[in-house]
């Protein structure tokens, strides 16, 4: 099976170049911009209808923190659904014996935007995870792979998720699949990873480059399983 994983499109899911022989695309959220639900929803809807043509078998989403009209279902799952595409929020599906759970929760960060949940909370959510889950899709990342970017006083930080890490660590997935925090300046965070001594290969899937939104530094990650 090969699966193709894009993340933080932003609306610029057309310059991707969709790659030939894929039968599963994930996206792990943030197709849109707006933190104003009403104005965020046009762009979800014509994400759908770009996401639903792609010549691939399966297509799974996972929403972001920037995909409010989501969170508010002015935009719902049926919608997804009935164009063809598995969206997961809190939950799994399976495609050809593969166990995939997704959601699209991740830490605080500003205000206004979907999906969000103190750090404190995180944990429960993690742990559960199914014990036979082999693809985990996230928005956000676990902390200190693939999610060095600048915080709010412009300095260096590794922001993801420290309960994500741990357990994920204990579970061992075969895929961890995610995006939210950009390439920036000259740090990429866009590419694959794997710890040593653990199987688990980890993908930061997201395709645009912090204060050069219009043109895509990455096309994604593609793996198979």
């Amino acid at each position: 099976m090969k699966i193709w994983h894009i993340s933080d499109t932003h609306t610029y899911h057309d310059l991707l170049n969709v790659p030939n022989d894929i039968d599963v695309v994930i996206h792990s959220g943030d197709c849109s911009n707006p933190s104003n639900p009403y104005n965020n929803e046009p762009e979800v809807r014509e994400f759908i209808d770009w996401y639903s043509s792609l010549p691939i078998k399966h297509k799974i989403f996972v929403a972001g923190n920037h995909d409010t009209s989501i969170e508010k279902r002015l935009v719902t799952p049926a919608d997804f659904a009935s164009k063809g595409i598995v969206y997961l929020e809190n939950a799994s599906t399976c495609i050809e014996g593969l166990n995939i759970w997704g959601t699209p929760y991740t830490p605080s960060f500003g205000v206004g935007w979907a999906y969000n949940r103190s750090r404190d909370k995180m944990d429960k959510l993690w742990k559960s995870i199914p014990k036979n889950t082999d693809v985990v899709v996230s928005h956000g990342p676990p902390k200190g792979i693939l999610d060095l970017t600048y915080n709010r006083e412009n300095v260096l930080e590794f922001c993801g998720c420290g309960a994500m890490k741990k357990n994920i660590m204990i579970l061992e997935p075969k895929l961890v699949l995610f995006g939210h925090i950009h390439n920036c300046e000259s740090i990429i965070n866009a590419g694959t990873m794997q710890l040593s001594g653990y199987k688990t290969i980890y993908s930061n899937g997201s395709v645009v480059t912090d204060g050069k939104f219009g043109k895509l530094s990455s096309n994604g990650n593609i793996f198979e399983i």
